[in-house]
């Protein structure tokens, strides 16, 4: 069985999250950790759950999802796995800290590829890879059905949706994706966005402004 750890990391909020089953097999989704502290957070829960990291996968590459990714390829010596059109926005990543006035580390690189016909696997478990595009040029979300739990990135939020006006976003592709990968799912599917609180397909499907 699949248990979430949840942390909420740097000026943006961002949902970090690992994943971790019986085996003590675990994956990391997400890095948002932006300081020493947050460093010591992530680090102390892997530890004193003797937890195994295997995979560090990022629903998308924005700079609010990467921040930590320098600081555990030092610490695991794993690089990030991501959609190959998501290569460029990470690339990018420096830059664009430039630009709101953050401080990055290190310049991280992708450590291989994700897509929608691969499957993502840790311990026991495995997660099917969702394509779902609109947010940025090529996010992916991961889905467990046997229990039910999707992690989302910035794709579908509690009623809300992720911005589009950053390059690569597009309105009506992220409504297409939600619609036809993410409302296709079982109503009682809990989704795990990359900020703010958890909700269900079906509450989405009901109670979200975008989505009516």
């Amino acid at each position: 069985m699949i248990q979430i750890k949840k942390f909420t990391f740097n000026g943006f909020q961002e949902n970090t999250f690992i994943l971790y089953d019986e085996t003590k097999e675990a994956i990391l989704i997400d890095p948002g950790n932006n300081t020493v502290a947050e460093d010591e957070e992530l680090l102390s829960f892997i530890e004193s759950n003797s937890l195994a990291l295997q995979k560090v996968v990022l629903t998308h590459a924005h700079l609010d999802h990467v921040f930590g990714l320098s600081f555990i390829e030092a610490q695991f010596n794993l690089k990030a796995l991501l959609h190959p059109g998501e290569e460029q926005v990470l690339e990018q990543a420096v830059n664009v800290a430039k630009m709101y006035g953050v401080p990055f580390r290190g310049q991280p690189t992708a450590g291989g590829f994700l897509t929608e016909n691969d499957q993502l696997s840790f311990g026991n478990q495995t997660l099917e890879i969702l394509f779902t595009p609109g947010h940025s040029p090529a996010s992916i979300c991961f889905y467990h059905e046997a229990q039910k739990l999707l992690i989302g990135g910035d794709v579908l939020f509690l009623q809300s949706i992720g911005r589009t006006d950053l390059p690569g976003g597009d309105f009506d592709t992220l409504i297409q994706s939600i619609k036809t990968q993410l409302f296709t799912l079982p109503d009682d599917v809990t989704v795990y966005p990359g900020h703010g609180p958890e909700t269900s397909i079906g509450y989405e499907k009901s109670a979200n402004p975008f989505l009516q």
